[in-house]
């Protein structure tokens, strides 16, 4: 029985709101500063989250943005030598339409594709362009 997939030009909105979801409810609260003391000062607050719990959330929301998600951790450890942070995961899940090889591994992993699994993270990149 051959499956009939969505393209990802459909697929794409859904996580889009699946990672404003996340990334708003992850983000921490301020209050108001006295302008005579200045802003406060900069912090990585994406790191504040920690990786365990930002995959649980997609794991409520989308549990194939979270199995993704894992594959696309797992392939930047063995290709860069070491763990993604939180921040860069966050990154690579909103910035712009987000990384087309991350939203790849979604798919992959929403239809049990684990040849496609495979093509994807081959694809990963470290950042600074630097891959073993």
């Amino acid at each position: 029985m051959k499956h009939r997939t969505a393209p990802m030009s459909e697929v794409a909105p859904c996580l889009v709101a699946v990672v404003l979801a996340v990334t708003s409810a992850a983000l921490p609260v301020w209050g108001q500063t006295s302008p005579a003391r200045g802003a406060l000062p900069k912090s990585d607050a994406a790191d504040e989250m920690p990786l365990d719990d930002y995959l649980g959330l997609l794991q409520r929301i989308a549990p194939a943005a979270e199995a993704g998600a894992r594959a696309y951790l797992a392939a930047f450890q063995r290709r860069c030598g070491r763990p993604m942070r939180t921040s860069e995961l966050r990154r690579a899940l909103s910035q712009d339409d987000g990384d087309p090889v991350l939203l790849g591994l979604i798919r992959a992993s929403h239809l049990r594709d684990a040849a496609g699994e495979a093509q994807w993270a081959q694809q990963v990149r470290c950042p600074g362009g630097s891959a073993p």
